[in-house]
């Protein structure tokens, strides 16, 4: 029996950790169940622990830059010893030598600037050792040493509120020095600090001053320690290629400039110590080669196929002050013509994004690549007087590394293309923070993060992604514990600002770390945030019979206002079909009783299992009584007319049912009349953002046929048009460009793919149920005649697939070593399972 998959708080062979206690994490190979097992490092050695846990706590003290290299063996259930498996992980540093640089310009904030470019030339002794790159910026940055670039990374040091927190990449750049003369170049560009951000492309939302702080460390062949840091000495032009760079607009290249570096740059300040983003990086990823079209206009454009987030490369050869204009968009319009409109906000002042790169030619080769921009887009529009092939032309898709772990294949191909179209709208809205869109807005969406968090979690190794975005969260809570809508904050225009506190939305402070100890066993997530999660408690419950003056009536008596929550402004259900619920102004500016008392019940729930889980007997029974005030409240709410149940909006159904939060007559009523409203809408989705991921579960729980009869159905509004429709992504509004507009929104969105948790959990049954444990309860239906989901769980691989034959089911079932399993049956049986692969019918 040996320890595969090592992990170091989630992450692979970790650079520049600061973990006070690091968490080591394996998996098994071989054999059935792991009795014990023995670490060893440098300074620890464990002996042989009886346990079967997959992870350990490193107990030592860390200090900076130390590297700890960990071996692991385990015991089998013959207590026979493996192999040593081993890994490692080093911490960064928390004192620095350098200083913060900035460019020696006087800042107009009405201006945009060219790229900073940063140069210093040192000597390396021979021979020199380890050596280290500690970077951080308030901008976006790219280092080069000796002309290479160093790391893989991109858009880095990624995006954070940075006036609360900067985030710093660490590179073992020991290959990229050599003895005699180095030099090491830095690029800085606006990035979300002063450029674009948000729907309106708001600039200067964190400040007005680029700046750079960069430490680079090498050993002496004596061992002792030597610095490269940034100070006044370092070397500063911005006359380099890169005239304009927008994280959102894209960049303005001129590419026979070189940088002269004849001046020094100046000393600045930011008052915020940098730290480890303890994250995975943003990186590239795929490739993608185009096929060239010609629109009935005229036009060339390059259809790479795939809808995604990421920039593009060329190399051509080209006469000086030649020009490549490229234009990037998601869509063709309905008469074949590229369009930017569906991605766009536009005014007499502004329109953005503009997702461009104005490319002047060098004479001969001409190699290009994005270096400080990102865009969402299948189509390039190219105009140009360049000679060019298709060929020469590659997307590269640009997204944090989020490793995969979830998969899924059925007999119904629209139902895969869905599952994939997911995926990729998955990835292209994770960029360090979980966006909404790769184009408009780009905003970290609360709503969206946290109804998508569970399928995040199925499809990826989520959870060092969550931890950091739950760091955004709180670095810009409120006083009063009301967490925003948005996180990070910047590009929020100023009219939203009250969404804060909005039901559904906001709630991802408290329901995403709890997704993440649910699904990965992380004790340590909740109790780091509990503090955070219960001020946010506090402040919901004091919003029980609070007044706000943009409030309608509800109809509620006297004596049950007490027990809703109408207080506040925010999104309700949000985009539900057009014929079902029109969009109006009230929709922002206004309560939403409903949803938000419904979110108070839901939200105290999963306080009061924190809590328990937490031993704070005090703070659950707190958290149980404000729930049951609020549920009693809900009920006195749907009794009156305006909320009635008595409704064929979907959501105003679902809702209370996945909630539960009726009592036994009204709850009967509720699924009739959800049956009814499903009928009258031809069996077709009419839920918005919230309720979607729930409604396969709420009609599961009737008869499973009713699930599968919505789930099959390829009518629009209907998870399986978009596919049909030739959707390579999940869009932001069902109608997508079949609309009468020809395209409102994002064509990629991954919110309606949330749906896919259903997929893992449900059809193919494939639950979390304890450390090593799962329970598998498989619900196979409708016309699929087989499904199948491989799971790489934190526990090690997990497989369930189910067959039909004839009137029957096959069922099997892979069960991780050193796990359990309780198979649930459709018919009523339950199989306790070791590891391994089991077959039933």
């Amino acid at each position: 029996m040996n320890a595969i998959c090592l992990r170091t708080e989630y992450l692979k062979n970790p650079l520049g950790v600061d973990f006070k206690h690091p968490r080591l994490m394996w998996n098994v190979e071989g054999g059935t169940k792991q009795t014990a097992w023995q670490i060893v490092t440098p300074r620890w050695d464990s002996g042989k622990v009886q346990s079967s846990a997959m992870w350990a706590e490193y107990p030592k003290g860390l200090h900076d830059r130390e590297r700890v290299t960990w071996k692991i063996r385990l015991w089998d259930e013959s207590d026979t010893p493996g192999e040593w498996s081993e890994a490692f992980f080093e911490r960064g540093i928390s004192v620095w030598a350098a200083k913060w640089i900035t460019g020696a310009y006087t800042v107009n904030k009405k201006q945009r600037c060219p790229v900073d470019c940063f140069r210093k030339v040192f000597s390396v002794p021979q021979p020199a050792g380890k050596a280290r790159l500690y970077i951080t910026a308030c901008g976006l940055y790219e280092a080069r040493l000796n002309g290479k670039k160093v790391g893989g990374y991109a858009l880095t040091p990624g995006h954070t509120d940075y006036r609360k927190r900067v985030q710093y990449q660490t590179y073992d750049v020991t290959e990229l020095l050599h003895p005699g003369e180095n030099e090491l170049t830095v690029q800085l560009a606006d990035g979300w600090y002063r450029g674009s951000c948000g729907a309106w492309g708001l600039k200067n939302q964190y400040g007005t001053e680029t700046k750079l702080l960069a430490q680079l460390e090498f050993a002496d062949p004596d061992g002792s320690r030597q610095t490269v840091a940034t100070d006044e000495t370092w070397q500063w032009s911005c006359d380099g290629p890169i005239r304009f760079a927008d994280n959102k607009d894209g960049e303005i290249v001129e590419a026979f400039r070189t940088p002269m570096y004849n001046g020094f740059a100046k000393l600045t300040k930011h008052n915020v110590r940098p730290t480890c983003s303890n994250n995975v990086p943003v990186t590239e990823h795929e490739t993608f080669k185009p096929k060239q079209i010609t629109t009935p206009g005229g036009k060339t454009v390059l259809d790479f196929g795939q809808n995604i987030a990421g920039y593009l490369s060329f190399c051509v050869d080209a006469k000086l002050g030649q020009r490549i204009f490229l234009r990037f968009g998601e869509l063709l319009d309905r008469d074949g013509e590229f369009t930017q409109k569906n991605i766009q906000c536009s005014n007499k002042k502004i329109t953005t994004p503009l997702q461009q790169v104005d490319y002047t030619c060098a004479e001969g080769r001409n190699d290009y690549k994005t270096t400080f921009a990102v865009f969402g887009f299948q189509y390039v529009l190219v105009e140009t007087d360049v000679p060019f092939r298709p060929e020469d032309f590659t997307a590269i898709a640009v997204y944090s590394d989020l490793e995969r772990t979830g998969w899924f294949e059925s007999s119904n191909e629209l139902l895969n293309r869905f599952f994939e179209a997911t995926v990729w709208s998955a990835k292209n809205n994770h960029l360090d923070v979980p966006t909404d869109c790769p184009t408009r807005e780009r905003h970290g969406w609360t709503g969206d993060a946290q109804i998508f968090a569970r399928t995040a979690s199925y499809l990826f190794r989520f959870a060092p992604f969550a931890r950091k975005y739950e760091n955004d969260l709180r670095d810009i809570q409120h006083k009063t514990g009301c967490y925003p809508q948005i996180a990070p904050k910047g590009g929020v225009d100023p009219y939203m600002n009250p969404m804060d506190g909005s039901a559904g939305w906001s709630d991802a402070g408290v329901l995403i770390p709890w997704v993440i100890y649910s699904q990965y066993g992380d004790r340590r997530i909740l109790e780091e945030t509990y503090e955070s999660m219960r001020r946010y408690a506090l402040y919901k419950r004091g919003t029980l019979g609070k007044w706000y003056p943009t409030a309608q009536p509800t109809g509620v008596g006297l004596s049950d206002r007490k027990n809703i929550s109408n207080y506040g402004q925010s999104y309700g259900e949000w985009a539900e079909p057009a014929d079902v619920k029109p969009f109006a102004v009230s929709d922002f500016v206004s309560p939403h009783p409903e949803e938000s008392t419904a979110y108070v019940v839901y939200l105290m729930r999963h306080m009061e299992q924190i809590a328990r889980v937490l031993d704070k007997p005090a703070d659950a029974a707190l958290y149980h009584e404000t729930a049951e005030q609020a549920r009693r409240g809900y009920q006195a709410l749907v009794r009156t007319k305006k909320f009635s149940l008595d409704t064929d909006r979907q959501a105003k159904l679902v809702r209370p049912l996945y909630m539960e939060l009726l009592d036994e007559t009204q709850t009967e009523y509720a699924k009739q009349r959800l049956l009814t409203a499903l009928e009258r809408y031809g069996w077709r989705l009419g839920t918005g953002f919230l309720s979607t991921p729930l409604i396969l579960y709420v009609l599961a729980e009737q008869d499973i046929e009713y699930a599968y009869r919505l789930l099959e159905n390829e009518e629009v509004p209907g998870w399986l048009s978009m596919p049909k429709a030739g959707a390579t992504t999940i869009w932001e509004a069902w109608e997508g460009p079949n609309s009468k507009e020809g395209g409102i929104g994002s064509l990629n969105h991954y919110s309606k793919g949330a749906v896919v948790e259903w997929l893992f959990a449900a059809m193919c049954g494939i639950r979390v149920a304890g450390e090593n444990h799962f329970v598998i309860a498989p619900k196979p239906g409708g016309h699929f005649t087989h499904a199948a989901a491989r799971y790489l769980s934190v526990y090690g691989l997990v497989e369930s697939r189910w067959e039909r034959q004839g009137e029957t089911y096959r069922f099997t079932v892979t069960v991780p070593p050193n796990c359990t399993a309780e198979l649930r049956l459709p018919d009523g049986r339950t199989r306790h399972l070791g590891a391994g692969t089991v077959t039933r019918s």
